[in-house]
């Protein structure tokens, strides 16, 4: 099996097949592709043959790509097992061949450019994931070192060959995209139309900065080709305009994502599924990065559920009220939570339609220590299936925020241990709005209510049943 290691001996990562299942695409075919010189040559031509001169490009949509292909091939490099500080070492290092990924997509889609027409987000990776697999298979452990030494990389057992380097994409100076946010536009004399147009939904300059810095990409969209249909899409489908900014902060990749070949096929998908349609603009808000997941990952959560015996329609519920169940690995999140839950003898099907959010907890960090935490209480594994089973979000509450502040007063409250086995929906209430002055009011009137009267009833059904016990009392 080949490792990543050349340049990095302490970190040794597998090669796998992995599947992009975080990226919005069609399957991706593996290809086996040499990474001779002729391939690393991939130079613009000009003259009237009809090819592509790269040079005559507006150097801002350059700009932008090089920022795609660069976020490409650091997703690639952490999928491949690097972590996030030597990924981003070598990025810094990979100048030349981010130019050549750049180089390598303008070849592909040379069509495109000639009418002008802007790449996807999705195109760019469906280009250069296929590529990017091809080198690892090609170079395994070496990769690392074609990717920093570019355009002379080091061939394994041979001596190094060199290679010219391809003609220089961007003669200009780099454009920082951050510094692009505040610049005067020349031509309309004031900030760029994408920003002018974002500040109408109410973000600032700030936010704005902060999508940027997060995804440099976004600062090169253009406002008619890629950012103003997907808004107004959404505004179609009942998005509030006070949303906005959230779901672009949440997930700005959706407007790098083509309405017809990308969200829409998403999203009508994502009904055959069960998805109310008419919850759309609930959906998005909640979870914005559901419409850019790929079918094969979203398809292997449904098999999942439907493995627990969900029905079809309450898969649709899930899927609706927290779509963020898309997000959680199957096999690292989704199966251990669900067997750990079944060892507390806890239906987990219905669990996780009730509370799906407990699927999204660390198992070590969260889970085993509330566990734990009612163990040293006295109540038996049973018993706490048993609440968790009644009231299916104990668990995501905080032991030192929640849990443990109630059950200091529960104990003053004069009830049984068995109470919060009955009604373990006490945790729910708020401590100092409902459960201590509700407390104190029955003190004040010398009866005493079940824990469930005390808190689930109304205002004026918890006063009526304290009246009520009163009389029978004085009878």
């Amino acid at each position: 099996m080949k490792t990543f290691s050349s340049l990095h001996p302490h970190h040794h990562f597998p090669l796998t097949n992995k599947s992009y299942t975080s990226i919005p695409s069609r399957i991706y075919i593996r290809t086996q592709l040499s990474f001779p010189a002729k391939f690393f040559l991939c130079q613009a031509k000009s003259g009237t043959n009809g090819s592509l001169n790269v040079r005559a490009m507006p150097p801002t949509l350059l700009a932008a790509e090089k920022e795609e292909a660069k976020a490409v091939l650091v997703l690639f490099l952490k999928k491949e097992g690097l972590s996030n500080a030597i990924a981003a070492r070598t990025i810094n290092k990979s100048d030349a061949f981010i130019d050549h990924l750049v180089s390598v997509l303008q070849s592909k889609h040379k069509s495109r450019y000639l009418v002008g027409r802007e790449l996807t987000t999705l195109e760019i990776r469906d280009a250069l994931i296929p590529y990017l697999e091809s080198l690892l298979e090609e170079h395994g452990d070496m990769l690392v070192d074609v990717v920093e030494n570019y355009p002379n990389p080091p061939v394994k057992g041979k001596p190094a060959v060199q290679i010219p380097p391809p003609t220089p994409i961007i003669d200009s100076k780099k454009l920082r995209p951050v510094s692009r946010v505040t610049e005067i536009d020349a031509t309309a004399g004031n900030l760029r139309p994408h920003i002018v147009y974002l500040m109408e939904f109410g973000m600032s300059i700030e936010q704005i900065n902060g999508i940027i810095r997060r995804f440099p990409s976004f600062a090169y969209y253009s406002l008619e080709g890629k950012i103003k249909p997907v808004v107004e899409f959404f505004l179609e489908l009942g998005v509030p305009k006070e949303d906005i900014p959230t779901i672009l902060t949440k997930r700005p990749q959706l407007c790098g994502i083509s309405l017809s070949e990308n969200l829409k096929p998403t999203m009508k998908f994502l009904e055959s599924l069960g998805v109310d349609k008419k919850q759309w603009a609930k959906v998005i808000y909640r979870f914005p990065a559901l419409l850019t997941y790929s079918r094969d990952k979203v398809e292997e959560t449904i098999d999942f559920l439907r493995e627990l015996g969900l029905s079809e329609d309450n898969v649709g519920k899930i899927l609706t009220r927290c779509p963020n169940i898309v997000s959680y690995s199957v096999e690292d999140n989704l199966r251990p939570t669900a067997n750990y839950f079944r060892s507390l003898g806890v239906d987990v099907g219905v669990l996780l339609f009730r509370c799906p959010q407990n699927f999204g907890l660390s198992i070590e960090a969260n889970l085993k220590p509330v566990t734990e935490f009612f163990l040293e209480k006295g109540y038996t594994l049973e018993e706490i299936g048993t609440m968790i089973s009644r009231f299916g979000a104990l668990y995501t509450f905080s032991l030192s925020d929640n849990l443990i502040p109630k059950w200091d007063f529960f104990v003053t409250m004069g009830y049984p241990n068995s109470e919060l086995v009955k009604f373990p929906q006490f945790f729910g209430y708020s401590l100092e709005e409902r459960i201590k002055p509700r407390y104190a009011r029955m003190k004040r009137s010398g009866v005493r209510l079940l824990l469930n009267q005390v808190l689930s009833l109304s205002s004026r059904n918890f006063e009526e049943a304290l009246e009520k016990k009163l009389k029978k009392n004085s009878s």
